[in-house]
């Protein structure tokens, strides 16, 4: 059986099969970094083929003489081929059926507000409109400015990247557990708050009014989620 350094060679001398066996052989690897930049408007399968774009790049540029080992040069070649598409790409792409829904609830949020004379809650449009709280706020989000992971929140300046990088290498932590997996494992309250918050860019404001709990709560529940995440991936 070939090792990775020897299919890393035979790909750099144009054998496409090794290629291909070392992106199938790395794909939970691909895919850890790819998950990572999930909520910014990419769909998940194109985040994964720019992530083996990057990864094809890694194999034409790594040298066994950098003293390294080929995961940990590959992964920031990962990363960086999709950062370039979402930073060239410009604007985040919205599916039509998520602004299709944005328009239904932009005429029913406008015909509650002039039946109500205030502006209707989130429970209200979603009475009106048979759609749940949480995706009414995610489709309202989408359609206007979006946070990333990169975003900073709460008064430590937690970031979710800073939790992915913080106390191990970059590469130690993809290989025990990625982010994904240990959102997942979190409490079901404490999973919305963190998708609502960093997966699909909403303020504490805006979570507080999808859960029912003041923005206060929100906060000490986001915080509490955070820690627990750090805990799950050291």
């Amino acid at each position: 059986m070939s090792t990775t350094e020897e299919l890393i060679a035979l790909s750099k001398a144009g054998d496409k099969q090794a290629g291909e066996r070392l992106v199938k052989e790395n794909s939970g690897l691909i895919w850890a970094v790819a998950r990572r930049f999930l909520g910014r408007g990419t769909e998940a399968d194109d985040l994964y083929q720019l992530g083996c774009l990057g990864f094809l790049k890694a194999i034409e540029g790594f040298d066994p003489e950098y003293g390294t080992q080929f995961s940990t040069y590959a992964v920031p070649k990962i990363s960086g081929e999709i950062r370039r598409f979402l930073r060239d790409d410009g604007a985040v792409k919205v599916s039509r059926g998520i602004k299709e829904r944005a328009a239904t609830i932009k005429t029913v949020r406008n015909q509650l507000l002039q039946e109500l004379g205030r502006e209707p809650t989130l429970q209200e449009i979603a009475e009106r409109t048979d759609i749940s709280p949480e995706d009414i706020a995610i489709a309202e989000t989408a359609t206007a400015s979006v946070e990333s992971i990169h975003q900073e929140t709460g008064d430590d300046g937690f970031t979710l990247e800073n939790i992915l990088t913080d106390t191990e290498t970059e590469e130690a932590i993809l290989e025990k557990i990625s982010l994904r997996q240990a959102v997942e494992k979190l409490p079901e309250r404490e999973k919305t708050v963190i998708k609502l918050r960093y997966y699909h860019g909403l303020t504490q404001e805006r979570v507080s009014k999808v859960i029912n709990v003041s923005q206060v709560q929100v906060s000490r529940i986001e915080k509490r989620a955070l820690l627990r995440v750090k805990e799950y991936i050291q």
